[in-house]
């Protein structure tokens, strides 16, 4: 099988510890329900459990500003340089290159059992991860930040997000909206999560196996069911999608980009066909076809772990305003993945504040802006893999809780008992059924 990222381990609290390090410890095991009074070895599991899971961020408006926080970042980080960028886009289509040159030597050198158990497999992991790179490139290009000129971003983004199947414009416009509205129950574009405990996605996550079909259905099929049937998108209206110039994600002026948005996919997909004439359909499944599954799932588990998460709140309208919804958003490092990834990942809550910030001075203005933002700064150190099934077992629907004030909600956990909030549940060592039999 594909090696998997290598763990990000955080620093020992034991050595590092600080008062607010401290008070944030404590406010998780409050924030949980359970008292002092659980037995010692629950405390110690809640004390190692804040050392990798951020604790709950305060909801309350926050007293900085969008302003305060753009001065706190030097001015060269907003600056786009068009050969910078250029230069990581040449990088990572020379990767391709040569990984696919060394991948025309392994069927013709390797025997079968080494072939497919290791070089292939091997192959197509590090494809699909560089691939992951060039599409977050192309999501630069569509936020604006690829370089200062408009038309050399959308030509770029254009041809790189079509030959990875990606219907740029149309995808550039729903996710400016995700933007806009990050965090809102109502107008968020992606990952929104459920509000019903009886509805049908969510009755189901109790059993182990449907949550085993859900990880599996969500990170092969979650990037094409969002893009053909808004799977996990906001409510519209009418049936919504992403190749119909007149569905309602659109407005009227947006309609010629999603028409170009499908001529590019067509003109992409007729190349593919013709490439798996001429050379076998073996060879197009081998070094372009899994390679793009990867990217799709990489894709959907970068997304899906940026937005959902045990201690994360979402905001309802009467709420919601655009700096509390930008910073419900969680940083996490997926190992040197990270470099590959262009820092997508684990500079996700500057890339909400400021997208047209370029990937190269993200970690510099995400160093700049974490004093100020404290306490509302979140980041996730656990391992990314376990962390995606952890919070597939945990997150299922939210509800509000009377302690947070309302129009703010929180993820709960579905059990064969009661639902718990999963804030509990990640107290009880991400085990939801022992928290519902403690409470």
């Amino acid at each position: 099988s594909a090696p998997l990222p290598v763990t990000h381990h955080s620093v020992s609290l034991a050595a590092t510890d600080s008062a607010e390090t401290s008070v944030r410890r404590a406010e998780m095991c409050s924030c949980s329900g359970y008292s002092g009074q659980q037995d010692t070895g629950l405390a110690a599991q809640q004390a190692n459990m804040a050392e990798v899971v951020c604790p709950r961020p305060p909801t309350e408006k926050p007293e900085f500003t969008i302003g305060t926080l753009r001065k706190a970042i030097p001015a060269h980080c907003f600056k786009r340089s068009l050969w910078r960028s250029f230069s990581y886009l040449v990088a990572d289509l020379v990767a391709i290159a040569c990984l696919y040159y060394l991948s025309t030597f392994i069927d013709r050198v390797a025997p079968v059992w080494l072939a497919y158990g290791a070089l292939w497999p091997l192959y197509w992991f590090f494809q699909g991860a560089v691939g992951t790179g060039v599409w977050v490139i192309a999501h630069e290009c569509g936020h604006g930040a690829f370089s200062e000129f408009s038309w050399v971003n959308d030509l770029v983004g254009f041809v790189l997000h079509s030959c990875l199947l990606v219907p740029y414009f149309s995808w550039k416009h729903s996710h400016r909206r995700h933007h806009s509205n990050t965090g809102s129950l109502a107008k968020d574009e992606v990952f929104v999560p459920c509000r019903e405990e009886s509805d049908l996605l969510v009755v189901f996550q109790k059993y182990g196996w449907y949550r085993a079909g859900h990880l599996a259905v969500q990170s092969l099929l979650g990037w094409h069911l969002y893009l053909f049937f808004n799977a996990s998108g906001r409510e519209y209206s009418r049936f919504a999608n992403h190749f119909d110039p007149f569905a309602p994600i659109f407005s009227k002026r947006e309609r010629p980009g999603i028409v170009a948005s499908d001529l590019g996919l067509a003109a992409a997909l007729y190349g593919l066909y013709y490439a798996g004439l001429t050379w076998g359909w073996a060879w197009l499944v081998k070094v372009y076809m899994i390679p793009y599954i990867i990217v799709n799932f990489w894709l959907v588990t970068i997304t899906y772990l940026q937005h959902t998460h045990p201690n994360l709140p979402h905001y309802e309208d009467e709420e919601w305003d655009w700096l509390r919804g930008a910073l419900a958003t969680v940083d996490r490092s997926y190992g040197f993945l990270d470099i590959l990834f262009h820092r997508i990942a684990d500079t996700h809550v500057t890339h909400h504040l400021f997208s047209q910030l370029p990937h190269y001075h993200a970690e510099e203005a995400t160093d700049a802006l974490k004093p100020i933002l404290g306490k509302y700064y979140n980041r996730d150190e656990r391992n990314v893999l376990k962390a995606l099934w952890q919070e597939i077992c945990l997150c299922h629907f939210v509800t509000r809780e009377q302690h947070t004030g309302s129009g703010v909600v929180w993820f709960n956990s579905v059990t064969k008992h009661d639902p718990v909030p999963a804030t509990e549940a990640v107290a009880a060592g991400f085990n939801p059924e022992k928290a519902a039999k403690v409470k």
